[in-house]
């Protein structure tokens, strides 16, 4: 008994390895390389989502950003991967004028773009709960769409975040998305909030900047958002896929990127 626990363990730690990585496991491939059936990878994909730790998809399942990030394990690639969050919404933020009307979505690393907005005077419409958990200037307005409580993301979705939405005009849209590929366009492994982040892009009269950290470039997950000529600017990290990116500029698609080092 003690080894059967002890291989499941191992298998298991395997698996979160893999998500810290690539952040987007296939049952078909852990089933392949770990040498198990595809069912027991199923359950253990279950339990992981039953602590918070993955967002399931047909086939699959994706990491929750910073579900990992208490694992002594992960602790050097989380400070890195955390930096990186930080420096693209820093970069973000940049883009941002005063008076501006700007949606942000459910992404963690979107939200953080109110920790760089100074003095600036913006109206910030987002269906992130956690935005009221952000330190934020006072000039900032913050609008929030109401809607049904995604509990795990403290995200809000449904036709009544979406019918919000359809009556505002923002000047600049900022979406996280879970991958971006010059000839699939952007995508999220979360169904609810494909059609949030496809009224935002609609309801913006200005730019449209992706944020995506180099894991996600070139990263297509189940449900599209929109195709890669609606967006305006992508912010990722200097590890990006230059190849890639490349493909990305072809599209008539400006690309900054921002270097990331530990403090």
């Amino acid at each position: 008994m003690k080894n059967s626990n002890g291989l499941v363990s191992k298998r298991q730690q395997l698996i979160l390895q893999h998500l810290k990585e690539n952040h987007t496991v296939k049952v078909d491939e852990l089933s392949k390389k770990l040498g198990v059936s595809p069912i027991t990878i199923r359950r253990d994909l279950q339990l992981f989502e039953a602590n918070g730790i993955v967002e399931k998809f047909y086939g699959g399942a994706t990491l929750v950003e910073k579900a990992l990030d208490d694992d002594p394990s992960f602790s050097d690639s989380s400070e890195e991967y955390t930096s990186q969050k930080h420096a693209i919404a820093q970069r973000a933020a940049s883009l941002v004028e005063d008076g501006d009307i700007i949606f942000i979505n459910s992404s963690s690393t979107a939200l953080l773009i109110l920790e760089y907005l100074e003095d600036k005077q913006v109206t910030v419409v987002t269906n992130n709960g956690k935005a009221l958990q952000i330190s934020s200037s006072p000039n900032i307005d913050l609008v929030l769409t109401g809607g049904e409580v995604n509990r795990r993301k403290l995200c809000m979705v449904g036709d009544y975040a979406t019918h919000l939405l359809s009556k505002i005009s923002a000047d600049k849209c900022f979406l996280g998305v879970s991958g971006v590929s010059a000839n699939l366009g952007i995508s999220t492994s979360v169904l609810q909030e494909t059609t949030i982040n496809s009224m935002m892009l609609k309801k913006c009269n200005g730019p449209t900047i992706i944020l995506a950290d180099s894991s996600k470039v070139g990263k297509n997950h189940n449900f599209l958002i929109g195709e890669i000529n609606r967006i305006s600017y992508l912010i990722t990290d200097s590890n990006a896929d230059s190849k890639e990116l490349e493909l990305i500029k072809t599209k008539g698609i400006k690309v900054l990127t921002v270097n990331a080092s530990k403090e």
